[in-house]
C-alpha cells in the first residue's frame, strides 16, 4: 500500500508540530502574567515591531502574492457566472462551505508558509512563540488580501465581459446599418444613359 505525502501534508504537519509545541510555553506565560497574550497591549506593541524586525518583507510579499491567487480565483468565479466571493460568502449561506473549501484549497500552503515565518520572526524577535498570536497575524495576511482581491476581480471581469458584449453588438448594429446604406436595390438602377434599365 502507498501512502502519498505532498507538499500541503508536510507543511500542515509541521504547522501543528510547531504550534503545539509553543502551547506550554504560553500556558505557562499567562500563568506567571495572568494575562492572555492576544488580548494584551504587549500584543499590539509586538504587531509594531514585527514591521521593524526580521522578516518584515513578508508583510508585502505575502498579502501580494495572496492578492494574484486571489485575482486568478475571481476571473474563475466570473467565467462560471458565480457571485462575487465576499457576496457570495456573507449573504449565501447555502454557497458558504464550498467557497470556504475552494479558497482554502488556493491558499492553504500560503497559510502554513504564513504561520511558520510569524513563529520564526516571534522566536528571532521576542524569544518566545506565541502560538495563538502566529494563528492570528499570519492568517490575516493572506485571507483579506485573497478575499478583497478574489472579489474585485470578479467584479472586475464581470464589468469587461458586459461592456465589451455592449460594444460588439453596437459594431454588428453600425455594420447593417452601412450595408443596409450600400445596398443596391435593381429597380432603381438605371443605365448611363440615364434610361432606366427596367
Amino acid at each position: 500500500m502507498k501512502i502519498s505525502i505532498n507538499r500541503s501534508s508536510i507543511l500542515t504537519a509541521l504547522v501543528v508540530i510547531v504550534l503545539v509545541a509553543a502551547v506550554p510555553f504560553a500556558i505557562w506565560e499567562f500563568i506567571h502574567t495572568h494575562e492572555l497574550y492576544i488580548l494584551s497591549h504587549r500584543f499590539l506593541n509586538d504587531i509594531v515591531a514585527r514591521l521593524h524586525g526580521p522578516g518584515r518583507l513578508r508583510f508585502i510579499l505575502q498579502p501580494t502574492v495572496a492578492i494574484v491567487f486571489g485575482a486568478r480565483d475571481g476571473i474563475k468565479d466570473a467565467r462560471a457566472d458565480r457571485p462575487p466571493f465576499l457576496q457570495n460568502l456573507l449573504f449565501h449561506s447555502t454557497d458558504r462551505p464550498g467557497l470556504m473549501r475552494s479558497a482554502l484549497a488556493s491558499v492553504r500552503d500560503l497559510l502554513a508558509i504564513a504561520i511558520l515565518l510569524d513563529v520564526i520572526s516571534q522566536l528571532l524577535i521576542f524569544r518566545m512563540v506565541h502560538p495563538g498570536a502566529a494563528l492570528i497575524v499570519g492568517p490575516v495576511l493572506i485571507a483579506l488580501p485573497y478575499a478583497s482581491s478574489r472579489t474585485l476581480a470578479n467584479r472586475t471581469a464581470k464589468w469587461r465581459a458586459r461592456h465589451a458584449l455592449i460594444g460588439r453588438s453596437e459594431t454588428t448594429r453600425e455594420q447593417k446599418e452601412m450595408s443596409g446604406r450600400k445596398t443596391i436595390h435593381p429597380e432603381r438602377t438605371t443605365n448611363r444613359g440615364g434610361g432606366s434599365l427596367g
